[in-house]
């Protein structure tokens, strides 16, 4: 399953194997390796390579369809007390209130 998420990972990127084993500081044939399954990157390899892609070590396992590495801040966020108690509050919220905190949001987002 890794080397297939490799390869279309690397092919989505337009990337040749060398190039992405450059980005990832290996030789060529190591990068091939991890793509045809003859080897195995470390955990440390791992998470270098889900950052670079923008995907979960999940994902690039083949343990999860879930594409995006924010998928593990979004599950944090139950476990947020304050983000518990502003979300619980927002339905509530004056309609001006909400278009005020939109703009803040999209001024936050911009920086």
């Amino acid at each position: 399953m890794l080397g297939s998420q490799l390869v279309s990972l690397r092919k989505s990127e337009g990337k040749t194997q060398k190039e992405i084993s450059e980005i990832l500081g290996v030789t060529r044939p190591t990068y091939t390796a991890y793509e045809t399954g003859k080897s195995n990157p470390d955990y440390d390899m791992l998470e270098k390579i889900a950052d670079y892609f923008h995907v979960s070590t999940d994902y690039l396992l083949g343990r999860s369809s879930i594409r995006s590495n924010q998928h593990s801040n979004f599950i944090a966020f139950p476990n947020d007390p304050l983000l518990q108690k502003w979300y619980s509050e927002l339905p509530y919220a004056d309609e001006a209130d909400v278009q005020r905190l939109q703009k803040i949001w999209e001024i936050i987002r911009r920086k």
